[in-house]
């Protein structure tokens, strides 16, 4: 089958450029001796997961507890959930998952660790470090030695280590400053965790990184493993903001469905198919584009002089702004290989938030 039997909007998966950035990140961590536990908030499809474990990957990252049951669901069981599990509901389908996956939490609060210990059942957790997101996480150091200590006191849970995510290094353009600036950060997390091994707390896992910080984060003494996740894909977002220069895998096929002048082409998707709120989508292929604007479900382009081209009817790809909020629009993604038709896979974890 070729694209011709595809109908639109649809996402495009160029399975070549994919499996090549896969080798990359994988590589990069056995030459450095990282483990790679990519994230699966990006693209929320199992069958993108399993190539990840099949070059190497040690387990997956994932958002949310509902992408854990689905991972746990397609026999995927050495899970991170990158986010703090709390309240009675999240917890008991927690314990439920962890009859079929060795789960490992992440938390930042003596009322979290308390909670999760109630609920009856072994557990892995790591302390999320505040080191310099801004968001969550407790503060770097003496912080993190308490509450380990206060996990320590709690038989059903297991203290493994520690993470965080240095995004404020991601956007830095200058790259000496970027590389010192990830080195800073974790070496406050790498530092928490040798003021814990002090503290007679075990520490395997030392978790950070991002596609932001892809050249660095694997890179610093003291990690383990890094949640690279995105730039399997690199899109807009990436390759601008953060630098990025891996091929682009991931396409939004769109059809020309008005030509009301010379200088203006109306295609069939807009914010329903690809996301603008990171970065905006780029029209792959055409005459120069002055601008995009994005209604709830066209894209209009305005060409910097008028041209005949692309006519009704024809075929346009969009690189997205930004797959984490593109991807989770679709309900599958079509995998190409020499733009040809391989695989059609359900985004299965698609809705999975809670």
């Amino acid at each position: 089958m070729n694209l011709d039997s595809i109908d639109t909007p649809a996402l495009l998966l160029d399975l070549d450029k994919m499996e090549a950035n896969i080798a990359f990140i994988a590589g990069r961590c056995r030459d450095h001796g990282v483990n790679w536990r990519p994230h699966f908030k990006s693209h929320k499809t199992v069958e993108i997961a399993k190539k990840q474990i099949a070059a190497g990957a040690i387990g997956v990252t994932c958002a949310k507890l509902g992408e854990a049951e689905v991972l746990a669901d397609a026999g995927i069981t050495d899970i991170l959930i990158a986010n703090q599990i709390v309240g009675p509901l999240k917890i008991a389908r927690l314990m439920k998952l962890l009859d079929r996956a060795d789960v490992i939490v992440s938390v930042d609060s003596k009322e979290n660790v308390a909670e999760l210990a109630a609920g009856g059942k072994k557990l892995r957790v790591v302390i999320e470090v505040d080191t310099g997101m801004n968001r969550a996480g407790v503060e770097p150091g003496a912080p993190v030695v308490a509450l380990a200590n206060e996990i320590a006191r709690h038989p059903n849970l297991r203290f493994c280590g520690v993470m965080s995510w240095e995004v404020h290094a991601a956007a830095i353009p200058d790259q000496v400053l970027k590389e010192k600036t990830t080195a800073q950060a974790i070496g406050m997390l790498t530092a928490s965790a040798d003021a814990c091994r002090a503290a007679g707390h075990d520490v395997s896992i030392v978790s950070a990184g991002g596609t932001g910080t892809l050249l660095y984060c694997m890179q610093q003494p003291g990690v383990t493993e890094v949640q690279i996740g995105g730039a399997i894909f690199n899109d807009e977002h990436y390759r601008l903001h953060f630098g990025v220069t891996l091929p682009q895998s991931l396409t939004i096929l769109t059809t020309v469905t008005s030509r009301p002048n010379p200088t203006r082409v109306v295609v069939d998707a807009g914010r329903k198919a690809m996301s603008w709120d990171a970065g905006m989508p780029r029209a792959l292929d055409v005459p120069p584009v002055a601008s995009l604007k994005l209604s709830a479900e066209h894209a209009q382009l305005g060409l910097e002089a008028p041209s005949a081209t692309p006519h009704v009817g024809d075929r346009i790809q969009f690189v997205p702004g930004y797959t984490d909020t593109t991807i989770h629009l679709h309900e599958e993604i079509v995998a190409l290989r020499g733009g040809r038709i391989e695989a059609v896979w359900k985004v299965t974890a698609r809705g999975k938030i809670k």
